[in-house]
């Protein structure tokens, strides 16, 4: 897995890379991160403060997540089929996809199953970009959130991916976590727009940002967690990496094979030790997040000028030792 990424997988920031123009990728965790899951099923995020949260409602929140991503799965992403197959990417196997039309392909009659060998590896390259464009289709339906009423967003095809009820339930849901976690989601959300320098209203055009996703889970249930979590509309698809089994480090040496340039600077946000090593190893700064409510970091509280603090301080620092 050492390998250069392919080229199809450097995605839409190519083009900046080879440009003057200044480029920010922030590089974030997900888990206990960008989203709150382990700490609410296990009951250490209500552990924090001391008595004033429910921990059995935590427990009941996290379930209820669990249920809603595995059921976005396994009926949506093919998850029962290629559960034993993860890739750190959705383009990693895109030099075996001879770029058929599947909109009439049989996912079922494809008899998709092991040895894992260039046939099968076609059938899944096939099943990553069938994920890729219902992850990018509901996106593009979510970006009318804010602005028409759930009637209209269904309308306009949303219910293609999820039926209504599955939708209501969603939407209780976020808003039952958010309102628990004091605006864990909503705020860690707004950080991401304001990191593309954009709002869920006026989308930016011409990003000089990119946000990256590099997760320990695997990368279905991550894709599955990025819509649902909404974070979708500020993270695309093919910028999400998992590192189950190559690690955090050598995915973080992917994202700088693809970005890397001049003008580019890199900043890792994570819980974990693992993310803070790598970004030890390659000189980047970063930002652990805490959960817990006195913590210099967490959500509601990190904001931008926060983070372009870090940056500043290590990228002028290399700047005067160069």
């Amino acid at each position: 897995m050492d390998e250069v990424v392919p080229a199809l997988a450097t995605g839409q920031a190519s083009t900046d890379v080879l440009t003057e123009k200044p480029l920010k990728v922030y590089i974030w965790d997900m888990d206990e991160t960008l989203i709150l899951l382990k700490s609410l099923l296990d009951g250490s995020y209500a552990g924090a403060f001391d008595g004033l949260k429910d921990r059995e409602k935590s427990v009941e929140i996290g379930k209820r997540w669990e249920n809603l991503i595995l059921e976005l799965c396994d009926e949506h992403f093919f998850y029962e089929e290629i559960e034993n197959y993860n890739e750190p990417y959705l383009n990693a196997l895109s030099e075996y996809d001879d770029g058929r039309d599947l909109t009439s392909y049989d996912f079922e009659a494809d008899c998709f199953s092991s040895p894992y060998d260039d046939v099968n590896k076609k059938k899944l390259a096939y099943r990553h970009r069938a994920i890729g464009e219902k992850y990018a289709k509901v996106s593009q339906q979510l970006l009318y959130l804010a602005i028409f009423p759930l009637k209209v967003l269904l309308h306009k095809g949303l219910e293609k991916i999820l039926d209504q009820h599955t939708v209501k339930v969603w939407n209780d849901l976020y808003s039952l976590t958010d309102n628990y976690t004091d605006g864990w989601l909503s705020s860690a959300h707004k950080l991401l727009e304001e990191a593309l320098g954009k709002s869920a209203a006026t989308p930016a055009t011409n990003s000089s940002s990119i946000n990256c996703i590099v997760t320990s889970g695997s990368l279905i249930p991550s894709l599955a967690k990025c819509l649902l979590y909404r974070l979708d509309d500020v993270v695309s698809s093919e910028n999400v990496y998992s590192s189950w089994e190559v690690g955090k480090l050598q995915c973080f040496k992917w994202i700088k094979e693809r970005f890397d340039g001049p003008n580019v600077r890199f900043c890792a946000i994570g819980d974990g030790h693992e993310e803070c090593s790598a970004a030890q190893v390659m000189k980047w700064p970063f930002i652990k997040i805490e959960f817990q409510p006195d913590a210099p970091h967490r959500f509601p509280g990190l904001d931008m000028p926060t983070v372009q603090t870090y940056m500043d301080v290590i990228y002028e620092s290399s700047s005067k030792d160069g």
